[in-house]
This record gives C-alpha cells, sequence and structure tokens, in this order.
C-alpha cells in the first residue's frame, strides 16, 4: 500500500461509481422490453446505500424500493403475457418476440420497436398460423410490451426520485 492513499476512501468512491453504473444501466434497460433494468437499477442503489452504512439511505427506503422492483417485474412480465393470451399467441410467438427485442437492439429504436412485434409474427406463423391471426398476435404482445415497458419507466422514476429525496433529506 502506498503512502498517502487512503485505501477505505479510494474502494468507496469505486463502489458509489460503480453503483452509479449500476443505477443508469438499470435505467437503460427499464426502455428495453424483456431486460431487467429494474432489478439491476435496485442492485445500484442497494449498493449506494450499503456503502453508506445505510446513513442517507436507510434500510426502510431500500425496502419501499425493493417492493417497486418486485411490483415492476412482476406487472412487466403479466402485461406482456396478457397482450400475448388476449390475441391467442403460441409459445413460438412469445420466444419469437424475445428474439425480436434481442435483435431489435442492435437496429437502434426502429428496431426495439418493431422488433418484438416482427418476432411475435414470425413465431406465430412458425406455429402454422395464418398471416391475419400472426399479426393480430404481433398487435397484441407489442401492447402488452408498452405497456409493460410504460410501468418499468413510471416505476424507474418513481425509484429515482424516491432515492434522490432519501439522499437529499
Amino acid at each position: 500500500m502506498r503512502s498517502g492513499y487512503p485505501a477505505l476512501m479510494d474502494w468507496n468512491i469505486l463502489w458509489y461509481v460503480i453503483a452509479g453504473i449500476l443505477i443508469v444501466a438499470g435505467l437503460v434497460g427499464a426502455i428495453l422490453p424483456n431486460l431487467p433494468g429494474i432489478p439491476v437499477m435496485f442492485g445500484g442503489m442497494l449498493l449506494a446505500a450499503w456503502v453508506g452504512h445505510f446513513e442517507k439511505i436507510p434500510v426502510w427506503v431500500i425496502v419501499f424500493l425493493g417492493v417497486l422492483a418486485v411490483f415492476s417485474i412482476v406487472f412487466d412480465f403479466l402485461a406482456g403475457t396478457w397482450g400475448a393470451k388476449k390475441y391467442g399467441a403460441s409459445k413460438a410467438a412469445a420466444w419469437g418476440a424475445f428474439i425480436g427485442t434481442i435483435v431489435g437492439i442492435f437496429f437502434g429504436i426502429p428496431g426495439i420497436i418493431l422488433g418484438p412485434f416482427i418476432g411475435a409474427i414470425v413465431g406465430q406463423l412458425a406455429s402454422g398460423s395464418r398471416v391475419e391471426h400472426a399479426a393480430r398476435v404481433g398487435v397484441g404482445t407489442w401492447i402488452g410490451l408498452v405497456i409493460g415497458t410504460a410501468i418499468k419507466l413510471a416505476t424507474a422514476f418513481m425509484m429515482l426520485g424516491t432515492f434522490a429525496l432519501a439522499l437529499l433529506f
């Protein structure tokens, strides 16, 4: 260990930087369908609270943020499932939407928007459905993903606001 470098302070700064990166990555992940942005964001907030010995961010705030994160995960899953089932999606359509989301990420905003839709249609067609039914399944799956993403974003901003208020007060 070099003299003049307080080792504990260096580690705390590193941990806070990692926590900040996780929070920002989680926010980005909350925008993209089927990615675990909210749990990643929660992990960053928990890490920041832990590094600060839960003085600025008390345990009850972390518990509240955890409840919000669980709510978001459950609702995101239910919204996507609802959209797919309402229009009679097959398991192949669900997998197609998931794969379409992953592939769509590489095509920017249009890919993020169209990837799940196209993937669901291709998956539904692969399961033997007619084009009209596959198109309805694609729309239903996409609507469910949009609703789930909106809820994730709202939850992410609620979590950020709660975290920021706890830091300020």
